[in-house]
């Protein structure tokens, strides 16, 4: 049986070199790698490309790596609450690529099943369809938008087994799944990680063939980005 554990995030990252691309799973603050964010944040990494849905928070996630100047270009479909990000976009210290984000699941979603391009409707006649290609099917525009890859994609899931094989729980499983396929090597951080056999082969989202490495995360804050409560 392989065996693709690993010790930690240091060494999960540790082949990860200036001006790669990277894909981020998660959604928001929910289900991102925090753990192989840490141990980017450890390297003298410069020149980043990262694909993900958010930018983070200015105190967290990939918040941190804009802040120590390590991302050149964002790729990513909500921003909004990082005041680093808005900074530096707006001094021109970072390239941004705005994906409206059905358009950029679908476009990671097509980088793993090796679908180079693809019409959708989404962002003909704004800004978003500038220099692309617009066809007409059944009386309709379109326009052409192409896959997503990274070299390194960077996931989180609630449990995993020593194969691979990743299980994810609730919003976590937005984007990381779609990722884990897209990267040319997927490194998987799990809550809980088991000998493989141990997982319902029909509760299984990401086969283990997809995953190059997996560890046991620790420490998870799973933060919120506007926690709201009510008032006693």
């Amino acid at each position: 049986m392989i065996n693709k554990t690993i010790k930690n995030a240091e060494e999960a990252v540790k082949d990860i070199g200036s001006h790669s691309v990277l894909m981020l799973g998660g959604f928001g603050l929910c289900g991102i790698p925090e753990n192989c964010i840490a141990a980017l944040l450890e390297r003298p990494l410069k020149g980043l490309t990262c694909i993900s849905n958010n930018a983070g928070v200015d105190d967290f996630g990939i918040g941190l790596m804009l802040k120590e100047k390590m991302v050149k270009k964002m790729i990513s479909s909500y921003v909004g609450e990082n005041k680093e990000f808005e900074r530096q976009l707006l001094s021109g210290e970072l390239e941004v690529e705005l994906i409206p984000q059905g358009t950029l699941a679908e476009r990671i979603r097509a980088g793993g099943a090796g679908i180079p391009a693809f019409f959708t409707p989404a962002g003909v006649g704004t800004e978003v369809g500038e220099g692309k290609e617009i066809r007409e099917f059944d009386g309709k525009l379109y326009l052409l938008e192409r896959w997503l890859r990274a070299d390194f994609s960077l996931v989180k899931a609630w449990k995993g087994d020593t194969a691979g094989n990743l299980i994810y729980k609730g919003t976590a499983r937005n984007f990381n799944p779609m990722m884990a396929a897209a990267g040319r090597i997927t490194i998987a951080e799990v809550e809980e990680l088991v000998p493989a056999g141990e997982l319902d082969p029909n509760a299984i989202h990401t086969p283990g063939i997809y995953v190059k490495y997996i560890f046991q995360g620790s420490n998870y804050e799973k933060r919120i980005e506007q926690r709201t409560i009510r008032k006693t």
